[in-house]
């Protein structure tokens, strides 16, 4: 009889309809609910991208279900059966350990959908669904980066070279390049968390297969909070190269996000939309991974690896 593989796709997690974002917005600050005007602009956000539809939690179901038919599909040893595991909406990382044990699974693993290792990020995910395993008796291990593998850097290459196209009779170091990805609190780097070295490793990997050399590395998406985040971010990288280097052209590849969702639908067709039009640039972004079949095939073979490894 073949084996059952239990597999927890873990992400961040995004509200089901409008009337969830209180409660998800109250578990993001960790039980306290938003101010008021908070809410009021996170909804104002959502209903700005696509009139409430939400892209994230679509997005990730259907990862989920491609990631299960191709690790199936590239295999026969096992059967392999994916949970969703989120941080802020249900199910919750502690619902698809548990599901996974009541379905009898006794050996997992457990991969995040974002290719770059934070403590405060993937690390978070990793230790949550570790103290529910030990909890129930799960056998279960982590893919914890996978920001070179050999497919993801296709996939993003060819992005990029696809966007370069959409500008029209110029050469592709006319163009200024923005690899872009989640801020985090500066702190992390009192500790080398490796998320910024990996984050330009993947940039300067993408550069070179592309050969463009008029390229540079952005924060985008910090919390509105009183410590300070990683910078620069991508709003004053934009007004700083149009007043610094009269640049008019730029593309966005925001490598540190897998799938259209608000940081992508608005903080980069919205808002930096604005900041260029404002500022009488042409921008273009790269298209998201979403269920792009390298993508998918990226996450089947690192989840093979760690299985065979361990």
């Amino acid at each position: 009889m073949t084996q059952k593989i239990g597999v927890l796709v873990m992400s961040y997690g995004t509200p089901e309809s409008m009337d969830q974002i209180e409660a998800y917005y109250t578990h993001i600050r960790r039980g306290r609910p938003p101010e008021p005007e908070q809410l009021e602009d996170l909804i104002s956000r959502y209903e700005a991208i696509v009139g409430g539809f939400f892209p994230l939690r679509k997005n990730t179901d259907r990862q989920v279900e491609e990631i299960e038919k191709t690790l199936n599909k590239q295999q026969s040893e096992y059967e392999f059966v994916c949970y969703q595991g989120l941080k802020h909406a249900h199910p919750f990382i502690e619902d698809g350990i548990a599901k996974m044990v009541e379905d009898g699974i006794t050996k997992a693993v457990g991969v995040v959908l974002a290719p770059h290792y934070s403590t405060m990020s993937v690390g978070s995910y990793i230790k949550r669904a570790e103290e529910k395993a030990d909890e129930l008796g799960l056998s279960i291990n982590f893919v914890k980066s996978y920001h070179m593998y050999p497919k993801l850097i296709e996939v993003l290459s060819e992005r990029v070279k696809a966007a370069l196209q959409k500008f029209e009779g110029l050469d592709k170091n006319e163009i200024k390049v923005l690899f872009s990805a989640h801020s985090l609190p500066e702190k992390i780097l009192e500790i080398n968390d490796p998320y910024p070295e990996q984050l330009i490793e993947t940039s300067k990997k993408i550069a070179e297969k592309t050969g463009i050399t008029n390229w540079d590395f952005a924060w985008q998406s910090a919390g509105q909070t009183a410590m300070p985040w990683l910078g620069p971010d991508i709003l004053d990288v934009l007004n700083h190269i149009q007043s610094e280097e009269n640049v008019q052209d730029v593309l966005i590849c925001p490598i540190g996000f897998v799938s259209d969702h608000l940081e992508i639908l608005y903080d980069i067709d919205i808002e930096c939309q604005q900041v260029a039009r404002k500022l009488g640039m042409h921008l273009e972004r790269t298209e998201s991974l979403n269920t792009d079949p390298r993508y998918m095939e990226t996450v089947a073979e690192v989840v093979i690896a760690k299985l065979d490894k361990d």
